[in-house]
């Protein structure tokens, strides 16, 4: 029980990494859990799901052969990612700029299109859209829910690289 308390006020780097892998495995989990729900993700919610598999299977490698701070690098580097992406699909949600014309574009011009090329556009149409979030808790999406969770996994990430191994 001491040694595991001793651990916890002062972890070593490979802990941190770890720690940080398995979160962004839970948050991907978590994603999966709400898509079998569901709630379909838009391609926004899917970019944002790479990183995380990326930090979770760096994370994986740490465990297996330890602390290597290139791996620590690269798991921040995906960590930033994961928040960039978040923060870019929170900021399209809030309408603070556009997202990508796929998910969150309109059909265009309508009157200067033909009666089969609405229809084609209609048909093309994504059907679940980045800029419309499908769930909220305590005002905020679940993009916005990653981006604050992301951002202190990078921090995670970052402590890991700042201790030094034992």
């Amino acid at each position: 029980m001491r040694m595991t308390s001793e651990l916890l006020r002062d972890p070593s780097p490979r802990m941190l990494a770890v720690a940080a892998g398995a979160g962004s495995a839970a948050l991907l989990a978590g994603a999966l859990f709400f898509q079998a729900l569901g709630f379909a993700p838009c391609e926004l919610c899917i970019l944002q799901r790479w990183p995380h598999a990326a930090a979770a299977a760096l994370a994986v490698a740490i465990a297996v052969v330890g602390f290597r701070r290139v791996l620590a690098v690269l798991g921040l580097i995906a960590a930033l990612l994961a928040f960039a992406f978040a923060a870019y699909h929170t900021g399209v949600e809030q309408g603070w700029w556009a997202g990508p014309a796929a998910c969150s574009g309109g059909l265009g011009d309508l009157g200067a299109v033909s009666p089969q090329e609405l229809l084609a556009r209609i048909r093309g149409a994504q059907v679940v859209r980045c800029d419309q979030p499908s769930w909220i808790f305590l005002g905020l999406s679940m993009a916005a829910w990653n981006a604050i969770l992301s951002a202190l996994l990078a921090g995670l990430w970052a402590l890991s690289l700042r201790r030094p191994a034992r």
